[in-house]
């Protein structure tokens, strides 16, 4: 088991510092983050919690998957691997954005000539 844990429906006014102080009654936390929104900075209500040790990780998500924090029942588990260098993904696919119906190409990519 990793001891990596995914944390979820949290008060959005809850700190990475809340979220370390409630995991280390667990074990030891190597690191708590909380997920915030890139334009506001405001908490998206979900982070992740890394623990020392997978025994701990697993302690932690029994004791705390349901628990009431802010009027909110938690939603704990492992926290699943993204794959790839750097994490990540999301988004669309790359290759050609014009999609189905979209303006014909020849095969240098460049629009056809008008015929006049």
């Amino acid at each position: 088991m990793s001891s990596k844990i995914f944390v979820a429906n949290f008060p959005f006014s809850t700190t990475s510092e809340e979220l370390e102080e409630l995991f280390g009654q667990h074990g030891e936390v190597v690191s708590a983050k909380v997920a915030t929104d890139r334009e506001t900075g405001r908490s998206r209500g979900f982070g992740f919690v890394e623990m020392g040790s997978p025994d701990s990780a697993a302690a932690a998500i029994q004791q705390l998957n349901g628990f009431d924090m802010g009027g909110r029942p938690l939603a704990v588990r492992v926290a699943e691997d993204r794959g790839g260098p750097g994490g990540g993904g999301g988004g669309r696919p790359g290759g050609n954005r014009s999609g189905p119906g979209g303006p014909r190409r020849d095969s240098f990519g460049r629009p056809p000539r008008r015929q006049f």
